[in-house]
């Protein structure tokens, strides 16, 4: 946005969530659009975040939620096995979709599911020799992005910006998400 003729410090010109938020002030005055400012740039932020981690994935043959599965058993410590339930619960996707996505990793070798000993209704998602080594390599790569994508915030703004996300996202959280495809 042009502010007498100079661009603003706090809105670059290339703000688009900014602009759109001024032709709504403009066009309806009536309506407080005000969390456009958080919510239109973090929803344009996510498309940006997405782009870059596929991108630093794709070296690896892998996209995110394909990664954030690999990933989450990597962590979780030798064995690097989960039972679907706490899978589920740390990756926020839906059973459904969870079902969806660990049929794609197991068809590459990556998992392996068995039935769960402990509760017949449940299966055991373990991490192959495979899955553990593409792990390992992929995981620098998608540290490195992003840290890239915070790079413009300062470490003690990445620290206040990380907490008010936070925030947000515990006082509106209503439960997992569908994976992206």
């Amino acid at each position: 946005m042009k502010d007498n003729g100079r661009t603003s410090p706090t809105l670059p010109e290339h703000d688009l969530v900014g602009r759109g938020m001024a032709q709504w002030r403009a066009e309806r005055p009536d309506i407080d659009g005000s969390g456009k400012a958080v919510v239109g740039r973090i929803l344009y932020l996510q498309g940006i975040i997405l782009r870059r981690v596929h991108a630093a994935l794709a070296p690896f043959g892998l996209r995110y939620p394909d990664y954030a599965v690999l990933a989450t058993l990597r962590v979780s410590g030798a064995p690097f096995r989960m039972s679907s339930a706490q899978l589920q619960a740390t990756l926020l996707f839906t059973s459904g979709g969870l079902s969806n996505l660990l049929r794609r990793v197991e068809a590459a070798g990556l998992i392996r599911r068995s039935d769960d000993p402990a509760d017949r209704r449940g299966t055991i998602v373990r991490l192959t020799a495979r899955g553990r080594a593409l792990a390992d390599r992929a995981m620098p790569a998608h540290a490195a992005a992003e840290r890239a994508l915070v790079a413009a915030l300062a470490p003690q703004e990445q620290t206040i910006a990380a907490t008010l996300l936070s925030r947000i996202i515990t006082a509106q959280d209503d439960g997992p998400a569908e994976p992206e495809a």
